[in-house]
C-alpha cells in the first residue's frame, strides 16, 4: 500500500495568521482604518486557473505546463466563501466582486452567486455582485450567471485587432468570440458593461482609437488600464507604460472630452464624458496617479487570504480561521482587527516599482502625503 501524496502548494504565499481580539464586538457596519477609509469593496478570486496567458498578468513564461497550481483542498469553498462575505458585508462591505484567475473556470459558478445574491447590507439593501472575465465563456454562460442574481460584468479586452489581440492572449483566442461574449451579455441584462484595456505602449496602444471608435454609443463604459505589475511576474519598465493623461489626449484629439466627476468616493477610474453624448470612458492611473488616499477595497484570494494592497507581499491567513473552529463573532473581530490597525502601504507600492520612477514622482508624493496627513 503505497502514501497518498496531496500537495501543499499554498506554502508559497507568505500569511499570517490572524490576531483574534479578547474583546469581541459586533459589526455596525461602519468600519474604518486608520485613514478613516471604510471598508465597502471585497474582491473575491474563486479560481488561480485561467485559459489566457496574457504578459502582464499570467506570463506563458512563469504560469507554463510546469507550474503548480493550487489543489482543489486548498481553495475556498462556496459555503466558507459566502461565511466570509457576510462577516464582510456585517462590517460594510457593499460590493463584492468575483475574480481569478479567469473566474468561469470555477464549476458551478452560479451556485455561488445565488449564495451571495441572499446576502443584505445592515440596512437591508442587496449587494451590488458583479464579476471580471476575459469573455471566452460568457456567451455560454451570461443568462445563468443572470439568473443566479450576478448583476454586471467587466470584461478584459486589450484591442480589435485579431493579430494584436492573439497576441496578447498568448493562447491564440480570437477577439470576435469576446465581442460575441459582450453582446450576449447586453442582452441578458448584466449591463452596464465595462471594457477593461490595458495600454502596453509600443504593444497594442496603436488600439486606443479603435476602441474608443467600437464601443462608443454602445452603452458599455470603456476603461483604459495604465501597464505595471501584477503580482510580480511581468517584469515591466516604465518605457512600457502609457500614462493615462496621453490616453485622454489621443482619444480627446478626434472625440472632444469633459471630465466629470467620480460615481463614488474611492473609485479607481477617472471618468470623461464624450461631448457629443456618445457615452463615457474611464482611466485607472495606477501608476502615474496611484488612489491610496481614499481606497476602500479588500481582497480575499484564492486560497482565503486577506489582502489589503494589490501591492502586498503579505496576506492574513482567514481560511485558518474558517478551518480551524473559530466563531463567525472571532472572525469577524479578527477582519474588525487587521482593517483598523491598516496603515501606510507607500513603502511597498514604492518598493514595487522599477528602478527608474521619474514619471513617478508627483503620483508617489501625493500618496506619500495621504499617509502624513497632508
Amino acid at each position: 500500500m503505497t502514501d497518498k501524496v496531496i500537495p501543499l502548494a499554498d506554502i508559497r504565499y507568505a500569511s499570517r495568521v490572524p490576531h483574534i481580539p479578547a474583546r469581541l464586538e459586533a459589526p455596525t457596519g461602519l468600519l474604518s482604518d486608520t485613514l478613516a477609509r471604510p471598508l465597502r469593496d471585497l474582491r473575491i478570486s474563486v479560481t488561480d486557473r485561467c485559459n489566457f496567458r496574457c504578459s502582464y498578468c499570467m506570463p506563458s513564461e512563469v504560469f507554463n505546463k510546469d507550474y503548480a497550481f493550487l489543489p482543489q483542498t486548498s481553495l475556498l469553498s462556496f459555503e466558507e466563501i459566502t461565511r466570509l462575505a457576510r462577516i464582510f458585508v456585517a462590517h460594510g462591505v457593499e460590493k463584492i466582486r468575483l475574480t481569478g484567475g479567469e473566474p468561469l473556470l470555477r464549476k458551478h459558478l452560479e451556485v455561488l452567486i445565488e449564495m451571495l445574491a441572499k446576502l443584505q447590507t445592515p440596512e437591508g439593501r442587496p449587494l451590488d455582485i458583479t464579476l471580471t472575465t476575459n469573455a471566452s465563456l460568457l456567451a455560454r454562460k451570461a443568462q445563468s450567471l443572470k439568473d443566479a442574481g450576478l448583476q454586471r460584468v467587466t470584461v478584459s479586452l486589450d484591442g480589435l485587432d485579431d493579430a494584436t489581440f492573439r497576441r496578447m492572449n498568448d493562447v491564440d483566442f480570437p477577439v470576435a468570440d469576446v465581442l460575441k461574449g459582450i453582446e450576449v451579455a447586453q442582452k441578458v441584462g448584466l449591463s452596464p458593461i465595462k471594457i477593461n484595456m490595458v495600454v502596453k505602449r509600443g504593444t497594442n496602444d496603436a488600439e486606443i482609437l479603435p476602441m474608443a471608435r467600437h464601443f462608443r454609443h454602445s452603452g458599455a463604459v470603456l476603461r483604459f488600464i495604465e501597464y505595471m505589475d501584477v503580482g510580480a511576474t511581468n517584469g515591466w519598465r516604465m518605457d512600457e507604460v502609457l500614462p493615462s493623461a496621453q490616453v485622454i489626449e489621443r482619444i480627446n484629439a478626434e472625440f472632444p472630452l469633459t471630465s466629470i466627476n467620480p460615481n463614488y468616493t474611492g473609485e479607481t477610474a477617472g471618468r470623461w464624458r464624450y461631448a457629443d453624448g456618445g457615452g463615457e470612458i474611464g482611466v485607472i492611473s495606477s501608476v502615474t496617479q496611484a488612489f491610496c488616499s481614499d481606497c476602500n477595497r479588500a481582497r480575499l484570494s484564492t486560497e482565503g487570504k486577506l489582502f489589503l494592497c494589490l501591492f502586498a507581499s503579505q496576506g492574513h491567513d482567514l481560511r485558518a480561521l474558517l478551518r480551524g473552529g473559530y466563531a463567525d463573532d472571532q472572525i469577524a473581530g479578527a477582519v474588525s482587527h487587521i482593517w483598523q490597525k491598516r496603515d501606510d502601504r507607500y513603502s511597498e507600492l514604492r518598493a514595487a516599482m522599477p528602478a527608474d520612477t521619474s514619471l513617478l514622482d508627483n503620483g508617489l508624493k501625493r500618496v506619500e502625503m495621504s499617509y502624513i496627513g497632508g
